[in-house]
């Protein structure tokens, strides 16, 4: 499978991919738990089918030693017994950002409060961030129908 588009080839995506490339850094570097930043960019990316990007959190949470466990149970988290209630928090608040345009309400006050339970302001903030940057992500490798299983982890860090 060929992607449509090469993002390091042409001057425009260059220069996104630079800034980009930045703001996950910063998500990266946050008070956000590792572990969640990690369970929450691949349950987004399941959500949205982007296949490199499960690609790439499943491998990059795999090296910073998560379970194959967590990772295997992450679609089905509501009936695994396997995550914190701080992750199972995330975890909703990460579907629910994900799949606003099919809850007319969007975020619901239930899964926010939730949320805000295990986390603070900063640590939201990161959550947030990171929903709406990997839905951003997942929407440009999912259009440009960008390849997956040659991730190796650390690849983009």
């Amino acid at each position: 499978m060929d992607a449509r588009l090469n993002f390091f080839a042409g001057p425009t995506a260059g220069k996104v991919l630079k800034h980009l490339m930045s703001a996950g850094k910063v998500i990266k570097d946050s008070p956000l738990p590792a572990a969640t930043q990690e369970l929450v960019a691949l349950r987004v990316s399941q959500i949205n089918g982007c296949a490199v990007c499960i690609d790439m959190h499943t491998k990059e949470a795999a090296a910073a030693g998560e379970t194959s466990v967590r990772l295997n149970l992450v679609a089905a988290w509501r009936e695994a017994t396997v995550f914190t209630e701080a992750e199972r928090a995330a975890l909703e608040l990460a579907e629910e950002g994900t799949r606003v345009a099919d809850a007319a309400g969007g975020v619901s006050d239930k899964v926010w409060g939730d949320a805000a339970k295990h986390y603070d302001e900063e640590q939201l903030t990161a959550l947030v961030v990171l929903v709406s940057f990997m839905n951003m992500v997942n929407r440009l490798n999912v259009i440009t129908q960008q390849p997956a299983g040659d991730y190796e982890p650390g690849q983009f860090h």
